[in-house]
């Protein structure tokens, strides 16, 4: 993570993360409905660097980003050699929302999302899950806990208990999937 007021890189450990357990994930009924409607687009890995650059631009609330320039040149190159992902909504042919994090085994750790429109990033974080699932994966890292993340299934375990799942999942073998989950792709 950069420090926004003097570059720096620096390591984050929290005493409590907040993780998603694929298997338990929640799609509230008000959002199953929206993606009913398909009112986004959804592509894999199509506009990583537009991603990570959307993620670092100032929001309500946020002036100040952890995601440098140096780190987004980081990301990028561990898009290239397959770690890396993203998930991308689009609507009218603008990207409107989206996430990425890297795959370790059977460990995604979620690093930042966007959303220009409603429901975009909610959009993407369920595709995600439906990947992860699919891949074999056994954690989400959400970095965090927030009551917007728990709506989905989100949690918030010490680092101790963290840690034990942190193992499990690299222990784990999963495949991030990017073809189409429905044919065979």
């Amino acid at each position: 993570m950069a420090d926004s007021r003097n570059g720096e890189l620096g390591w984050y450990l929290p005493k409590y993360r907040g993780i998603i357990e694929p298997e338990r994930f929640h799609i509230p009924r008000r959002l199953a409905k929206t993606i009913r409607q398909r009112r986004f687009r959804v592509t894999v890995n199509i506009a990583f660097a537009d991603v990570i650059r959307a993620c670092a631009e100032p929001a309500p609330g946020r002036e100040d980003t952890w995601i440098s320039d140096e780190i987004i040149a980081l990301y990028q190159e561990l898009h290239d050699t397959g770690f890396a992902h993203s998930i991308e909504c689009w609507q009218g042919g603008k990207l409107v929302g989206g996430l990425y994090g890297i795959a370790i085994r059977g460990l995604f750790a979620g690093e930042s999302m966007f959303s220009r429109t409603r429901d975009a990033s909610k959009v993407a974080l369920v595709e995600l899950v439906q990947r992860l699932r699919a891949g074999g994966f056994t954690l989400l890292d959400t970095q965090f806990y927030t009551p917007h993340l728990g709506q989905f299934g989100a949690i918030e375990i010490p680092d101790e208990a963290y840690q034990v799942r942190l193992q499990r999942a690299l222990m784990t073998d999963a495949r991030f999937p990017v073809g189409s989950l429905f044919d065979g792709g």
